[in-house]
């Protein structure tokens, strides 16, 4: 067969995503944070968007009359172009005090001033807590060098992650010797710390509390799964015991801690910004879109006057203000679509879940993003785009978007939310008596007698969801 090369002419379709296109999708789907550090970093690097002040009325009025009328005191002489654009602030300040104190502020002399760091603060973690305890031991130097490898293996929870003979591998010593630093750092606040497993970890606490050899710990040692399914006559006969006794020593050990290390995290807790408030009015609901926190853009106007100039710059850097000029106008369309979108999907979905703003979330109705999508003739996409990592608030409390879009379960009546179970589900395990807890084909009866069909392994799955125990675990 003969190669030969020939141009043919195709016809075809194509979606292509332009930059400010890739800009527009990128902003719509951005939580609340994330929107403000991109819109700072646009300002930092784009020189035609600016941060405008928010003004008065009463001040704008006043600036715009001391600007119309100049007071007589005013110095009316013009100040030439030349010497105006040679003025640095240097020659400012030197034509001021020398101490500042005509510019609204005094330095009194040569003063060191502390550095900001003798200012920082920082929490002890468990590491420090750790080393701080066996610095203060009197253990040999030999004990407490293995005894920082020690620390430096405890998990964020308190418990050892290697054993003794990796600990000996790797300091170099005898088994007795690694025994003695574990000894050692296991005798360190708080109790528990340091052990292997939960139930060495209790033993230690129990321990500390002055209660080895009794029954509390050979329940510890033995028969913590009994414990967990509530198994307490089984127990009492076993050691042969009253129940109350038994029931004593689990409320001791419900009493101590299975994360040691937990009182020492250094995380720190997220506080949620809601993009959008519902507030409660006289006539309905208000829609607000929140914008605390971003900055409000605007187009630089000594830009827009130095690029009408044709001469004054030149054609290399007239083309960059050029395409920044563009950036930024596409940045703030980009931003007006997205604050219009935003309102459009959350005024939709407060009249399809009206019933739940009013009377609570048994009132959740099942919606889906196809349904918000149809209602505003936009894709569904970017009705997913809308509702991902955003959240709102309302008088019922804060939601993500997400929260209002659930599967719809058959009944009698008509269709029900899964989200409206799953809430009567926890309902109906709060109100049940806990010596005889409800069986989850209790709860499906339950639902039946309100002519509300469902099977049991969709209860069990989400019960499973809601971290609800199992009957046997409920039982006290």
């Amino acid at each position: 067969m003969a190669l030969e090369s020939r141009l043919e002419l195709k016809l075809a379709q194509k979606l292509v995503l332009t930059p400010q296109l890739q800009m527009a999708i990128k902003l719509l789907q951005m939580p609340q944070l994330e929107l403000s550090q991109t819109l700072t970093q646009e300002l930092t690097e784009n020189p035609f968007l600016e941060e405008s002040a928010e003004v008065s009325t009463e001040e704008q009025t006043k600036e715009e009359r001391e600007t119309a009328e100049p007071s007589e005191e005013q110095d009316d002489t013009e100040i030439p172009l030349e010497k105006l654009m040679a003025f640095t602030t240097d020659d400012y300040f030197e034509e001021r005090s020398y101490d500042g104190r005509d510019l609204g502020y005094f330095t009194p002399g040569n003063v060191t001033h502390p550095s900001f760091e003798y200012f920082l603060s920082s929490s002890s973690d468990l590491f420090d807590h750790l080393i701080w305890q066996l610095r203060l031991s009197r253990e040999t130097e030999e004990v407490r060098s293995i005894g920082e490898i020690i620390i430096g293996n405890i998990d964020e929870n308190g418990y050892l992650k290697m054993t003794n003979e990796e600990i000996g591998e790797l300091a170099k010593a005898g088994i007795e010797t690694v025994e003695r630093a574990v000894r050692l750092v296991q005798s360190f606040d708080p109790a528990g710390i340091g052990a292997r497993d939960i139930r060495e970890c209790l033993q230690l606490q129990l321990r500390a509390l002055g209660l080895e050899g009794t029954l509390v710990e050979k329940l510890v040692m033995n028969n913590l799964d009994l414990i967990g399914k509530r198994k307490y006559a089984q127990l009492a006969k076993m050691y042969e015991v009253p129940l109350e006794n038994i029931m004593s020593a689990v409320k001791i050990i419900e009493g101590l801690d299975p994360k040691p290390g937990g009182n020492f995290s250094s995380s720190t807790v997220n506080y949620i910004t809601p993009d959008v408030y519902i507030l409660k009015a006289e006539n309905g609901y208000q829609i607000v879109l929140n914008d605390e926190g971003l900055p409000k853009l605007r187009i630089s106007s000594y830009y827009q006057r130095l690029l009408s100039q044709k001469n004054a710059i030149p054609k290399e850097d007239r083309q960059f203000l050029e395409d920044k000029l563009r950036s930024a106008v596409w940045l703030m369309k980009s931003l007006d679509q997205r604050n219009k979108t935003i309102y459009r999907v959350t005024e939709s979905i407060l009249t399809f879940q009206r019933d739940f703003f009013d009377k609570g979330v048994t009132y959740l109705k099942p919606l889906n993003l196809k349904d918000i999508a149809a209602e505003l003739s936009l894709h569904e996409s970017t009705i997913s785009r809308v509702t991902s990592n955003k959240y709102l608030s309302c008088p019922r409390g804060i939601y993500g978007f997400r929260f209002f879009f659930s599967n719809a379960i058959p009944s009698d009546s008509g269709e029900i939310s899964a989200t409206t179970v799953k809430e009567m589900v926890k309902k109906i395990v709060a109100e049940e008596d806990t010596a005889k807890p409800l069986s989850d084909m209790c709860i499906v009866d339950i639902f039946k007698s309100q002519n509300i069909n469902i099977a049991r392994r969709t209860i069990a799955k989400y019960r499973e969801e809601l971290k609800i125990p199992s009957q046997s675990q409920r039982k006290r």
